[in-house]
């Protein structure tokens, strides 16, 4: 059995499945609790049920993994070969994930590096695919966590949502709720900062706002290598036409992910959620 460093990170970092199990990568599952259930991201709730449950004004909260969901996974990760773990997750501003993780290490038969990556969605799969490949060719732990770090500190996430409704719901709107009130009239332009939501900028209408997305992003990618992630709720054909658009600007694309995001960002963010992950390589 060979000895490596293997990457966990959780649900929503929403790394495509074919990276997943090409890098190895063991994603452990947040919560949704829709009504009286509570359902595993990826497998037992999709993105689409939360937005419909969301539409109809249904209750939908979400939770961590339990520290014991992850004890579990370090052991059974340790017992397939691994000499040492670097634990990946979204920011601790949003989810105690990142705390549970660190609890769980401490009795971790093999050491673990846990690191709130201060990012959420494929901004976060970024970083664990920079530490995959560092693994991969037999760097330590340091080596792997100073991959990740380096490629959070260099990654940009921008998101326009049709309402700040969902994300006033369960309090994630951190910095930009001095947006409340008069400016739920028009539509705002997000960014994750130091590990929050901020307002990046208001725009009066939604195509000027997914436009100057556009903008934003092709700026932020510049001219060298680059990947690109764009997300969406319930709005494929906003994503398809955002990804055909960058791929047409900006020079230097490496990879280009399309994809839903999962029912935890979904609860948040609600229907009609479009965004742009920036990734510098």
């Amino acid at each position: 059995m060979s000895r490596h460093v293997a990457i966990v990170t959780d649900s929503t970092a929403y790394l495509p499945r074919a990276a997943i199990e090409r890098h190895h990568i063991t994603a452990v599952p947040l919560t949704v609790v829709l009504g009286d259930q509570a359902l595993e991201e990826g497998t037992e709730i999709s993105a689409r049920s939360v937005a419909q449950a969301l539409q109809k004004r249904r209750p939908v909260t979400t939770s961590r993994p339990s520290p014991a969901t992850f004890a579990d996974t370090y052991r059974a990760v340790a017992a397939s070969g691994a000499s040492g773990i670097v634990s990946l997750h979204l920011s601790s501003e949003f989810s105690g994930t990142y705390d549970a993780a660190v609890l769980a290490a401490k009795e971790a038969p093999v050491p673990v590096r846990v690191v709130d990556t201060g990012m959420v969605a494929m901004a976060l799969g970024f970083c664990a695919l920079a530490a995959a490949e560092v693994a991969e060719t037999g760097g330590d732990v340091d080596e792997a966590v100073a991959a990740a770090e380096k490629r959070a500190a260099g990654t940009s996430a921008y998101f326009y949502v049709d309402t700040l409704d969902y994300l006033r719901r369960g309090g994630r709107i951190g910095a930009a709720q001095a947006l409340l009130g008069s400016a739920l009239a028009v539509k705002p332009l997000l960014q994750l900062a130091d590990g929050r939501i901020e307002l990046l900028e208001k725009v009066r209408t939604a195509s000027k706002a997914i436009a100057r997305l556009e903008e934003i992003a092709a700026e932020r990618a510049g001219e060298g290598e680059v990947d690109i992630a764009v997300h969406h709720l319930a709005a494929a054909e906003r994503a398809d036409a955002l990804a055909q658009r960058l791929r047409e600007r900006v020079p230097g694309l490496h990879e280009l992910h399309v994809s839903e995001v999962g029912a935890v960002i979904g609860a948040h963010t609600g229907p009609g959620l479009l965004a742009a992950v920036v990734s510098p390589r």
